[in-house]
């Protein structure tokens, strides 16, 4: 029988989290993004990350409001239809507090496609005759001090195969930490993703110990029946925590739609730091866990995102 990885979420957190990781959460901006274990990292303390953020939206907020995070790459930070860019990371970025480097979305997503593979670069035409090659967000001098980031941002170098054409050698990243969120995982840590996968499948494979929340948690069996459904691969999984509505206020597809007024309720508090506090302190730091966080939420509330079948989304969603 193969070992069961199911941990509290408490407990996953607490071992598999650790200053100065190197990071990455799975989702999309509002879509199957780890809110819960987000959540737990802020009661839990941890920080200093170096951040492969993907399309970030209120997640990476939360723990750039916080201050957890040590350098940020980044293509996007945005709630989707609430905010066209997250608050708590421009009023960061703004005040000089927050160290960003920005790739566009198509490179981000494919170094961390050479993650997966084990490149040791990545070679590509993209970004140029932009100004994401001729600015820098982190200089070289900078990056030097930092252990865990390139030293540069990029490189120039020559096509081996055409001699004389430039193509620009990305980084990629060497990831510490990943954490995603699932519609099934069995205790084996086979997960199912339901939907679009986004980069929750190549940062599962790419960093040294994953974390995976899930909507149900199933038997080893019975996530056997259709292996063609599965997404993840047991031996990438450090952790398997049982957590519906783990996703929440984001949506997860197939089971609930994003909690808008939620959103719309961050968005307004986030534009102030006090008002950012008090937000933190009532839905975060002022809950013993996730559990508790759904009773004040009330299943009343949940009940209205559950995702209602041939519409592929909640009917009663404001």
């Amino acid at each position: 029988m193969s070992e069961s990885k199911v941990m509290s979420l408490h407990d996953a957190v607490a071992k598999y989290v650790h200053n100065g990781d190197h990071i990455c959460l799975g989702g999309f901006t509002t879509n199957r993004k780890p809110y819960a274990a987000v959540r737990e990292i802020l009661r839990q303390g941890q920080g200093e990350f170096i951040v492969e953020a993907g399309p970030a939206g209120g997640d990476w907020d939360m723990l750039i409001g916080e201050k957890r995070v040590k350098a940020y790459i980044n293509c996007y930070t945005a709630d989707s239809g609430v905010t066209n860019v997250s608050r708590r990371y421009r009023a960061a970025y703004e005040a000089g507090e927050l160290t960003l480097e920005d790739y566009s979305q198509d490179a981000l997503m494919m170094m961390l496609h050479a993650a997966s593979l084990g490149l040791p670069f990545l070679p590509v035409r993209l970004m140029m005759g932009s100004s994401l090659v001729d600015e820098w967000g982190i200089s070289k001098e900078t990056r030097e001090t930092i252990d865990k980031l390139p030293n540069d941002k990029f490189v120039y170098i020559d096509n081996p195969f055409n001699p004389g054409e430039k193509v620009v050698a990305l980084p990629v990243p060497q990831l510490d930490t990943a954490i995603i969120h699932v519609q099934k995982a069995s205790p084996d840590g086979t997960c199912q993703i339901e939907g679009d996968e986004f980069h929750d499948v190549d940062i599962a494979v790419a960093a040294k110990n994953v974390i995976v929340t899930c909507e149900e948690l199933v038997s080893n069996e019975e996530i056997r029946h259709d292996p063609s459904t599965n997404s993840i691969a047991p031996f990438c999984v450090a952790a398997v925590c049982h957590v519906p509505y783990g996703a929440w206020p984001a949506q997860c597809y197939n089971y609930y739609d994003y909690d808008n007024a939620m959103l719309k309720e961050y968005g307004e508090a986030s534009k102030t730091e006090e008002n950012f506090k008090a937000f933190l302190d009532k839905y975060v730091y002022g809950v013993k866990d996730h559990y508790e966080l759904l009773n004040i939420v009330g299943a009343s509330r949940l009940v209205k995102l559950k995702n209602v079948p041939g519409f592929g989304y909640a009917t009663q969603v404001k």
